[in-house]
């Protein structure tokens, strides 16, 4: 046996390390991995959606295929809401509530927006909106539940997944439940209107429907793609007694604490967020995978995948049962807790253990890298190297995976268009391909001149700093990488308690990286469909730190580190000239992982081509100014598709002519001007009290259209009061002092228009309000060319909006 290299003054000797025989230490590398392998297979099998249950299955059962038979209704063709085709839904889901013998109303009202989709200009949005309401009664509440979906959809797409599955599935649960005993507490199903416009139905109903006084336990039912897992994304804040009965009722628990707290920080809005604001408690669900098709005429019935659908059921049904039989006072918690899913549940803990775990972890590095010091196994300078060097893969393998997706949108700038493309698993092997190949790469560079036990502290080191981090920016996010910093340094301390390299040492190092591998993979996997490629680099990231979980493992595949026989000789005392030799296979792996990136890249170029089904997506509205008999064609393409190239070609701002579009930079272009109606504007009543002047309006559309919009100029007047058909609505001034002193947009009008008042401070002379109305469809406008196969429509609010905009005085 070789003899152990000299200790530094003041340290225990150095263990005695027996070389391991080359075969042997394959063999061992290959059982360890093998066990990670399995440990992720069964991490991502967990993520698996349910096998859709037949129409035939029991009447107390959710059946995918019996909510399948409503999607294609609610789904038959687009129908935002104010549209006839809407109004047929209505009709048909009122109808299939009261089938069942439930409690059904319309709730017809006018409602503000809630959250932040508004593109009024320093003004407000509101839309009339008709909500469908049924009732379970309980037989002794103690709160009301709220089963939440919308049924209206953009006008660009039928809907079919956002959001016809979410109404279906509230149909066939309240199916199901109608069949058995009552519950103890109220069940409330509501299906909104008008969430795509402004978020309005849920407005509406949160803040006015009697049912909704006391508040309440909301269930709301999402969808933003076709297909994969339903992710429990948001809840309400202090979530400890909903995230428990979420992890022990439903059947399919995915969800992670993580994604509460990211979602909190970004601007997307559901109907959820209206519910929040008004002070109920809850959860909010939707699969995301598959979201190329979001908002565009591809959402069709046809897209739904029935396993998710039966996913949404299942957790659904389950959670109305639970929540429905439980005191929802006792679900009144102070904390929000830190949750993620293992292989058959959905681990949880309090809130408050966030910063102990994360300074344990700390503490356990700290731990490591002094016994490591002590063992002799590295220096202090040396420790500190490989805690500095561990931050390149962090931060290179995000910067790489960030570049090669902007490579890839410029070979194929139709991407940008899209949350996601239609096929993206070769573009997510790459990055994950990449990922490895900046870790392999990095360790095969540093290993023998820093060593491996100092590379393995400064890794689980940064896996620390970062649990740290987290901690305090996403508290329900520091698990991911507190806990494997943890488990890591765990595993470690136990193999240097025992024989280093011995089998107890492997097992004890596979253990800890194993833990890693069941809290960060799914994550990893489940970030892709939702943030999109176009944020690949998170996933590669969360990829790395995986990595650095792992580095003990990782080291088996190289040839035994130096140090193990004398100085000038390599492992087992090989001449030097036969160790070098001997090193270069340690670069394969990086490079074989940087190959792979390549061509995994180039398969998904060549396998995810636009074509008829899966159209490049492209942006294009008309606009008709009434004053001037002018009109534009504009699109909001940044790189124009060539189809979109044909009509637009110079920059723009809507703002001064079409203000309810909201202040956006498009690409504008000649059109042929249609013979298309302005909306009416009618003075009905004109009063003066000193310096104030009262205006009462009624704004008509002349056509179908879907909204409204009426603007004041600012150099005409100031508005101090407004009332929109009879509510008071917020006065603002644009923050950036632009040419409209009030604004507002007004979703789904009636017929006959909406009344406005306005309380003015005239600034000399008439006063200038810019109305305009929108409506969907270019066929048959002048100029216009149909999209040729393999040209589609982007999924947007305005694709295929006409806007006419007049100027009225008075």
């Amino acid at each position: 046996m070789a003899a152990p290299a000299p200790s530094p003054p003041g340290h225990a000797p150095a263990r005695p390390v027996r070389p391991v025989r080359v075969a042997r230490r394959w063999s061992v590398a290959a059982a360890a991995l093998t066990v990670l392998v399995a440990i992720g297979a069964a991490a991502l099998l967990d993520l698996r959606t349910p096998a859709p249950v037949g129409a035939d299955a029991p009447a107390d059962r959710f059946s995918a295929d019996r909510a399948a038979e409503h999607v294609g209704i609610v789904a038959a063709r687009p129908h935002p809401a104010g549209s006839p085709a809407n109004d047929r839904v209505r009709t048909y889901l009122e109808g299939t509530l009261r089938d069942l013998g439930l409690s059904t109303e319309i709730q017809d009202t006018v409602a503000e927006e809630a959250g932040q989709l508004s593109g009024a200009a320093g003004g407000t949005t509101l839309g009339r909106v008709r909500n469908v309401v049924a009732r379970i009664p309980g037989t002794d509440p103690t709160g009301r539940i709220f089963l939440v979906a919308h049924y209206d959809a953009v006008p660009s797409g039928p809907g079919g997944n956002d959001d016809a599955v979410g109404t279906s599935t509230i149909l066939e649960v309240a199916r199901a439940l109608s069949t058995g005993p009552r519950p103890r507490n109220d069940i409330v199903f509501v299906l909104t209107d008008a969430e795509e416009a402004c978020l309005c139905g849920a407005s509406a109903f949160a803040s006015g429907h009697p049912l909704a006084a006391d508040g309440g336990v909301v269930l709301n039912v999402e969808a933003r793609g076709s297909t994969g897992p339903v992710i429990m994304f948001e809840t309400s804040p202090d979530n400890a007694g909903l995230v428990g009965v979420f992890g022990r009722a439903a059947p399919h628990p995915v969800g992670t604490s993580f994604a509460v707290e990211v979602y909190r920080l970004l601007p997307n809005d559901t109907d959820f967020t209206a519910f929040l604001d008004h002070g109920f408690t809850g959860l909010n669900s939707a699969y995301l995978d598959g979201g190329a098709i979001y908002h565009t005429p591809l959402d069709t019935p046809a897209t739904v995948d029935r396993r998710s659908v039966q996913q949404h059921g299942d957790n659904a049904l389950a959670l109305a049962r639970e929540f429905g039989s439980t005191d929802l006072a006792d679900l009144r918690a102070g904390d929000d807790a830190t949750y993620f899913p293992l292989p058959g549940t959905l681990v949880r803990y309090p809130g408050w253990l966030t910063w102990p775990l994360a300074l344990l972890a700390v503490a356990a590095v700290g731990l490591l890298g002094w016994l490591t010091r002590r063992r002799g196994q590295a220096t202090r300078s040396r420790i500190g190297a490989g805690f500095g060097l561990a931050l390149l893969p962090i931060v290179v393998a995000p910067v790489l995976a960030q570049l090669l997706w902007l490579g890839i949108t410029t070979i194929r700038p139709g991407y940008a268009e899209l949350l996601d493309p239609y096929r993206p698993l070769w573009y997510r092997l790459a990055v994950l391909a990449l990922a490895a190949a900046v870790l392999l790469g990095w360790y095969a560079l540093f290993r023998r001149r820093i060593g491996t036990a100092a590379l393995a502290v400064g890794g689980f080191g940064w896996l620390a700093v970062l649990g740290v981090l987290l901690a305090v920016l996403t508290p329900g996010g520091s698990y991911l990488a507190a806990l494997p910093a943890l488990a890591g340094a765990g595993g470690a301390l136990v193999a240097l308690a025992v024989r280093p390299g011995s089998r107890w040492a492997v097992v004890a190092v596979t253990a800890g990286a194993g833990i890693g591998v069941l809290i960060l993979l799914p994550t990893v996997m489940l970030l892709f469909p939702a943030l999109g490629m176009a944020m690949g680099g998170v996933a590669a990231l969360f990829a790395v730190m995986l990595g650095l979980g792992a580095l003990p493992v990782l080291d088996l595949f190289h040839p035994a580190p130096p140090g193990t026989g004398p100085p000038g000789t390599g492992p087992a005392g090989e001449p030097a000239g036969v160790a070098a030799a001997r090193r270069w296979p340690g670069a394969v792996p990086g490079l074989a992982a940087a190959l792979a990136a390549l061509v995994l890249a180039g398969t998904g170029l060549v396998v995810d081509r636009f074509d008829a089904a899966h159209p490049v997506p492209t942006h294009l509205m008309y606009a008709l100014d009434t004053d001037t008999g002018t009109a534009r064609w504009f699109s909001e393409e940044a790189d124009p598709q060539p189809w979109t190239a044909g009509y637009v070609d110079t920059p723009v701002s809507t703002r001064a002519d079409f203000p309810a579009l909201g202040p956006k930079d498009v690409l504008a272009g000649p059109a042929q001007a249609a013979a298309l109606p302005a909306p009416a504007l009618t003075v009905l009543a004109d009063r003066t009290d000193g310096d104030r002047r009262t205006l009462r309006l009624r704004l008509a559309p002349q056509r179908q259209v879907r909204l409204v919009g009426l603007h004041v100029a600012a150099s005409t007047a100031t508005v101090q009061r407004a009332t929109v058909a009879g509510r008071d609505v917020p006065v603002t001034v644009a923050p950036d002092g632009g040419p409209w002193s009030f604004g507002l947009v007004f979703h789904a009008p009636p017929a006959d228009g909406i009344e406005i008042e306005l309380v003015l401070t005239p600034l000399g002379g008439p006063v200038s309000l810019r109305a305009m109305d929108g409506s969907d469809g270019l066929s048959g406008l002048p100029g216009f060319r149909p999209r040729p196969a393999g040209v589609g429509v982007v999924g947007s609010h305005t694709s295929e909006m006409v806007a006419v905009a007049h100027t009225y005085s008075y």
